[in-house]
């Protein structure tokens, strides 16, 4: 347990220190691929979000999810990438290769969808190469592109003021 805390302690350090060099370019491109990145410790409503998105005119095969759990059982099994903060290193790397897929790939959108802090989500979300990325208003500002002011159990409302803005910014 005192382990954990200080692994999450540097790792919150790291992540710290790399977003105060962070430096945000205009992406002038419209939006067909998509990231999202979830905390499932408090939202369960993936799917619906995901349609939400469809309904919007994202397709479908262009949204890549990455789940973020607190903890997760030995049997567990999944039909999504899921990560915890046990593939997190002290060094502040993931060992596990669908985070480093993630990572790697280069979204038009990310959607930081967690309002909560947590070391191991903000750095996936600052070590993205996504060209836009979009969260709560709770987390830290030099993450995001642009912030949304909810919370996420109002994925819908989320979901409106999002392309309310994209809209407005020529994006889709």
């Amino acid at each position: 347990m005192f382990l954990n805390y200080l692994k999450n302690f540097f790792t919150q350090k790291i992540v710290k220190e790399s977003l105060a060099n962070v430096k945000h370019t205009a992406a002038q491109s419209t939006i067909k691929t998509v990231g999202i990145i979830f905390d499932e410790t408090y939202f369960y409503e993936r799917e619906a979000l995901v349609r939400e998105l469809v309904q919007n005119g994202i397709e479908e095969q262009n949204i890549k999810v990455l789940v973020f759990k607190d903890k997760i059982k030995k049997n567990e099994h999944f039909d999504y990438p899921v990560f915890s903060n046990k593939d997190l290193s002290w060094t502040a790397t993931f060992d596990k290769s669908e985070v480093k897929e993630f990572i790697a790939q280069k979204f038009d959108l990310l959607l930081n969808y967690y309002d909560t802090e947590k070391p191991a989500l903000l750095l996936v979300s600052n070590q993205s190469k996504a060209a836009f990325k979009v969260g709560f208003a709770s987390i830290d500002k030099k993450l995001n592109h642009f912030m949304i002011n909810t919370n996420a159990e109002n994925y819908k409302v989320f979901v409106e003021e999002l392309f309310k803005y994209l809209k407005i910014l020529n994006k889709i």
